[in-house]
């Protein structure tokens, strides 16, 4: 895993909530059972004291997703700026102090509404500066590694088969499909951004993994994905036609509708190395 050493790393809190709770319901049979649900807390997130946003979260990993956020949202530029990250469930909010104060001029002026689970919302031309994003144009993603990645996924540990009501994302590398991050929240752009923050906190490079997601590829978690610099991005899901559109600007290689052995190649397929093309049976 490529690292970028950190010269001043952030103080945190590590105040993950529980994530899940018990509830009785009634079941097909008129009985009553306890069924675990997800968590759902709201987190209002400042930036050296301004309010910038609430978030509605599991609270798996609030340090990280605040991180995250802000970094997709671009309203920090790299993670040294950041002084500490500091969580209280008790007022439902987090609050990022940076080292030497933020310039943010009009970009919480300028608001996108998107199609993220709950709305959300992208501050500034996030949503128009595509053209000065880069990503690694010499990676080749063979099948057997999407394979081994789809199998990784099925087989994971995750809260979802057990409260359901959740997205999961995961960061995994490009050489042998392994995760090295899954995250769930209650809003697949809650996962991304806190796979984005986790990235940030341990000086990890996106040039050479994969992004999967369980939900559907719109233009903004395009974006976000391409601003970790990952160049592969795939999902069980579909996606929209504005996602399709900026994925083929980027010239990143876009894969949904991806479960079992089943998959479809959006955009960027002169990348994708089919098992026929290695001689793997």
């Amino acid at each position: 895993m490529p690292l970028t050493a950190i010269a001043q790393r952030p103080e945190i809190t590590q105040a993950s909530r529980p994530l899940t709770f018990i509830v009785p319901a009634i079941n097909e049979h008129g009985e009553s059972i306890a069924t675990e649900i997800a968590g759902e807390s709201p987190l209002t997130l400042y930036l050296d004291k301004r309010e910038i946003v609430t978030l509605m979260t599991l609270g798996a990993a609030p340090e990280a997703l605040a991180i995250g956020y802000l970094r997709n949202q671009r309203l920090l530029n790299n993670i040294e700026q950041i002084a500490a990250v500091q969580v209280d469930w008790e007022v439902e909010a987090v609050a990022v102090t940076t080292r030497h104060g933020v310039e943010l001029g009009d970009k919480l002026d300028k608001r996108t509404v998107t199609t993220g689970c709950g709305q959300g919302t992208v501050f500034g031309d996030l949503m128009e500066d595509i053209d000065n994003i880069k990503l690694q144009q010499d990676s080749v993603l063979n099948e057997s590694t999407l394979h081994a990645l789809l199998d990784n996924v099925r087989t994971y540990d995750s809260l979802y088969k057990k409260a359901g009501a959740l997205h999961g994302c995961a960061l995994a590398n490009n050489s042998n499909g392994k995760i090295l991050y899954y995250v769930e929240d209650v809003g697949r752009h809650n996962a991304v951004d806190a796979i984005a923050g986790m990235m940030w906190l341990d000086g990890v490079s996106g040039h050479d993994k994969i992004f999967y997601t369980t939900g559907r590829l719109t233009s903004e978690m395009v974006i976000k994905a391409a601003q970790m610099g990952v160049p592969f991005l795939i999902s069980r899901s579909g996606l929209t036609q504005m996602g399709w559109q900026v994925a083929q600007c980027l010239g990143m290689t876009m894969i949904g509708r991806s479960q079992g052995k089943h998959f479809l190649i959006f955009t960027g397929a002169e990348r994708f190395c089919f098992q026929s093309q290695t001689g793997v049976a």
